[in-house]
């Protein structure tokens, strides 16, 4: 029987480690394959000593930069077609990224802002629920005011106390069910302020927050790239 032929995808992650799960068990879920062989060739670098996105963003902490050109051209070594970072944050280095490397790296936020503006034409206002550092670095921002939207942010006690609060205990794997709670909350104060849709723009936000008893759509960055991921890998 003849196989398919595939490019191999490249995963850089470890930010965090289970963000990084979520994303390839997306591949896999999105991907049209009747048994093993029909899956994509997939190479996951896993780096956790990446240094915090946000520190170094906001409190000039060690950079991450030199960590994460390492990591792709590691993958780009190891035969990797293209790369994928199911990291929002870390999306906010990727032109100096991309310079050290010959091949693509996917930009999580473009694609994001793309399917937002083709999916719901008529939306105006779009709520963003991420990192602070990727709040200061303005990617998402600017990604969606090319698309024509207005992007709507929590206000400074609740991105503190909810949001960020949420994020490190995901990643430190506890009390989930009150980080949910506090996502949860942090989503009602968008909706009540006029977003249309949420972007979930940290890839542990998925992890507890989930579509139940929100009046308006959650959108899940790493969704849309896996979706992309996979039509790069089958051309």
């Amino acid at each position: 029987m003849k196989q398919p032929r595939y490019k191999t995808i490249g995963i850089l992650g470890g930010m965090g480690p289970q963000a990084t799960i979520d994303l390839y068990g997306e591949i896999i879920a999105q991907t049209p394959a009747n048994n093993d062989q029909e899956h994509i060739p997939t190479i996951i670098y896993s780096y956790p000593q990446i240094p915090d996105r946000t520190e170094a963003i906001i409190a000039r902490g060690e950079s991450p930069l030199p960590y994460l050109i390492e990591g792709a051209k590691l993958l780009q070594k190891a035969g990797a077609n293209f790369i994928l970072i199911p990291c929002n944050t870390s999306h906010h280095y990727l032109p100096q990224m991309q310079k050290e490397v010959d091949i693509p790296i996917l930009n999580m936020i473009e694609l994001t802002a793309i399917y937002i503006k083709e999916k719901f034409h008529a939306i105006k206002a779009v709520g963003l629920l991420s990192t602070t550092g990727t709040i200061k670095t303005k990617i998402y921002q600017n990604e969606l005011e090319k698309q024509g939207l207005r992007i709507i942010i929590p206000e400074a006690k609740s991105q503190k106390e909810l949001v960020m609060k949420a994020i490190y205990d995901i990643k430190a794997n506890r009390k989930i069910k009150e980080a949910a709670k506090r996502l949860h909350q942090a989503a009602a104060e968008l909706t009540a302020k006029g977003a249309e849709v949420i972007i979930m723009g940290c890839t542990e936000i998925p992890l507890a927050l989930k579509q139940n008893n929100l009046s308006i759509p959650l959108i899940d960055p790493k969704k849309i790239i896996a979706s992309k991921a996979i039509s790069m890998a089958s051309s």
